[in-house]
């Protein structure tokens, strides 16, 4: 098996991986799993470690020895390495050009050698590099800006980069040929994968759901916070050292506020509350809620896609939406589906959560935006193709709508600084960055990696995504 390997966070996830499907011999100190199991072989290049070690452990089944080629790389912990000297039977140091010279002539004449071949940091064309490395691939793993498309007896794991403009297309599925057997993408949504292809093909398909669920609903609210206080205009100032002569007003960097005013006395009128729309409501959309229930929001509404515009509710929604609604606190009726023009009308603040594809493709027009309230606060953080990035800029213009907070958008990352919407003062922009914190990377690395090892080896997958009966 070779495992073709790009990024150094899921370095150790594919060993975690193979460890965990009883192919490690060992667990290392400090949690980290170097390579175990019959002919593994690490090897990095570009910054590749002084030493290389090769270390030898018979089986206790009598079949042939293992083989764990270990490196001293920053990743691995010494006590980890000297673990793994302690327990092999024949210990061999090499050095960095003979290790990776020896490995790469092995994996070229021994068929039974499982392989990891770093591909070197600084590679300009990675796209030509995976057409070199990936024909006889069995798993392809893939982020959210690579696109897959239709598309010896080596077992190969590719693994792209984290680079944008890196593209899976139909050459490179083609180029990998039949033995192809899964792509694990680390993301939750997959509309960047052709799954007509896969299906065609017989090619399953993983994804790393619930794991970025706090972290995108968290960066979420946060969008919404900036976007309705005017933070960006705010902060503008500051930087551009405008501060010292620009006087207080009453109304000087006012927007509107999520939660209620504390003191309704002080207004001699009951506060009416805000309504927070859904425009999808997966788990993340639910995680959202939860958050603004401490805001005192106590009026939610949402819809799933273009489709549940009629207002028909799904059989079973209404129960889990009480369930949802008790569970948090929250009164009566206080969360409801509705049709996507009411969703449009009444929403103070709407979050776009939905995934992307043709049924999604510009749910969110000019007349959807002409629908909403002058206040209103659009936040995407689903994916940029659901909303018309013209039509949302000419409604923040006219002011149409009040503010919009973006961790997506469409056409991403070909978004510069002359973008209509980077322009506008009360549209917040972020470059997708919705999953980035380091336990949340951490794990989705992790999921994708035990997807795709399981798949190559012809196992349950920890998260496949069922393409039974489509297309």
């Amino acid at each position: 098996m070779g495992i073709a390997y790009f990024s150094k966070i899921m370095y150790q996830d594919i060993f975690s991986a193979l460890y965990d499907r009883s192919y490690a011999p060992y667990w290392l100190s400090n949690g980290v799993t170097i390579a175990w199991f019959r002919y593994i072989y690490c090897c990095v290049t570009s910054r590749a470690p002084i030493i290389a070690i090769r270390c030898w452990q018979r089986r206790k089944d009598g079949r042939k020895e293992f083989r764990i080629f270990l490196t001293a790389n920053w990743r691995v912990p010494i006590v980890s390495i000297n673990e793994a000297i302690s327990n092999a039977e024949v210990v061999e140091v090499l050095d960095n050009l003979s290790a990776y010279n020896k490995l790469t002539i092995a994996g070229k004449r021994d068929n039974g050698l499982y392989r990891l071949v770093v591909c070197p940091e600084g590679t300009k064309n990675k796209q030509d590099w995976l057409l070199r490395n990936i024909p006889g691939a069995s798993g392809l793993l893939c982020m959210l800006s690579d696109k897959v498309s239709e598309s010896s007896s080596f077992f190969w794991i590719i693994a792209s980069s984290y680079l944008a403009n890196f593209k899976i297309s139909a050459e490179v599925v083609e180029a990998a040929g039949p033995n192809l057997r899964v792509v694990s993408t680390m993301c939750v949504g997959y509309d960047h994968v052709n799954l007509p292809a896969l299906v065609k093909n017989n090619v399953r398909l993983g994804n790393t759901p619930d794991i970025s669920t706090n972290a995108v609903a968290d960066l979420g609210v946060m969008l919404a916070l900036m976007a309705a206080r005017n933070v960006k205009y705010a902060m503008s100032v500051v930087q551009t050292g405008q501060w010292p002569n620009c006087p207080w007003e009453p109304f000087g960097f006012c927007g509107p506020q999520i939660s209620p005013v504390v003191n309704e006395r002080i207004l001699h009128k009951s506060s009416p509350g805000q309504t927070v729309g859904f425009f999808g409501f997966g788990q993340i959309a639910q995680a959202t809620l939860a958050r603004l229930v401490n805001f005192r929001v106590r009026k939610f509404i949402y819809t799933g896609s273009p489709s549940s515009s009629s207002g028909t509710v799904t059989p079973g929604y209404a129960e889990r939406d009480a369930q949802l609604g008790a569970s948090l606190g929250l009164p009566a009726d206080s969360i409801t589906r509705v049709p996507l023009r009411q969703l449009a009308e009444e929403s103070d603040v709407l979050f776009v959560i939905a995934p992307g594809g043709s049924s999604t493709h510009h749910a969110v027009d000019a007349d959807f935006l002409a629908r909403m309230k002058r206040t209103a606060v659009l936040v995407n953080i689903g994916r940029g193709t659901i909303v018309d990035s013209d039509a949302l800029a000419e409604a923040l213009r006219d002011g149409t709508i009040w503010g919009a907070g973006l961790d997506v958008v469409e056409g991403e990352p070909h978004i510069g600084a002359d973008h209509p919407l980077v322009r506008e003062p009360r549209c917040v922009i972020l470059p997708h960055i919705g999953s980035a914190t380091t336990s949340s990377r951490v794990g989705t690395g992790r999921l994708a990696a035990y997807n795709v090892v399981a798949g190559v080896l012809g196992e349950e997958m920890p998260s496949e995504v069922d393409l039974t009966g489509q297309f």
